[in-house]
């Protein structure tokens, strides 16, 4: 029964995740309810082992059917990479819990710019290239994987509107750039939880399976039905980070 809850939390996380990041809103707290009792850092260590498949496999999908900028994402991905290993290894030597009471606020502000630029990720109009682009993707992917490694919540978030506004991306080619940088920032975090023994891996490979299925299926809608599509998925997942972000930090 155990597996069989984390299993379709670990679905219905992937199918969110494919589409604009946030999975975590899903499966993280379902498995601090169904394993009250276990360290977190083994739940962390079980959820980044069944997400990384499931962005992997999303990164995959969308790079069938959307234009990736490889030459500035892989750089990113690659600093996202170092970035996250170097917040996993803080987060081991400073407690993240001041960001707590921070955290719903800066979401409430990316809500509310997206929301008064109606028009902010309906085009796909990147601002720069070459090495500019390169350069501003890897200051992305190094701080927003810092965050990852070191607190988590809302990172894919955050990448696609980093990508959506300070580079000129629509929301799709946003989320799709987001995928790829969040797999390397899973991968961080995963080998190190790895490294720590910190992973149930036959909860985690079973849910990964269902994960990715819920990312094939939330791909599938992103690809079909656009950036609009992925902009009110946004909102919604930007929304309801504010209020379990709120209710951890104030009311909890």
């Amino acid at each position: 029964m155990e597996l069989l809850l984390v299993s379709i939390a670990s679905l219905l996380a992937g199918f969110v995740d494919s589409i604009v990041g946030g999975g975590g809103l899903i499966l993280v707290p379902a498995l601090f309810a169904v394993f009250p009792t276990t360290h977190p850092a083994t739940l962390f260590g079980i959820n980044k082992g069944a997400s990384v498949w499931g962005t992997a496999v999303a990164t995959t999908q969308y790079a069938r059917r959307v234009q990736l900028r490889w030459s500035a994402l892989l750089p990113a991905a690659a600093a996202g990479f170092f970035g996250s290993l170097a917040g996993a290894w803080l987060v081991t030597v400073i407690d993240p819990g001041f960001l707590r009471k921070a955290l719903p606020f800066v979401l409430l502000a990316v809500l509310a710019y997206t929301l008064a630029k109606k028009d902010l990720g309906r085009h796909h109009t990147p601002r720069f290239t070459g090495r500019t682009e390169t350069g501003i993707a890897c200051c992305i992917g190094l701080v927003i994987g810092f965050y990852d490694g070191f607190f988590g919540p809302g990172t894919g978030s955050f990448l696609v509107f980093l990508f959506v506004r300070w580079l000129g991306y629509d929301f799709l080619n946003a989320s799709a750039s987001a995928k790829l940088l969040n797999t390397a920032t899973n991968l961080a975090a995963l080998g190190l939880f790895a490294y720590k023994g910190h992973v149930w891996w036959h909860f985690a490979l079973t849910m990964a399976v269902a994960n990715v299925a819920g990312s094939l299926l939330g791909t599938r809608l992103a690809l079909k039905h656009g950036a609009g599509f992925v902009r009110l998925v946004f909102i919604g997942v930007v929304s309801a980070l504010i209020l379990k972000t709120g209710f951890d930090a104030f009311l909890k």
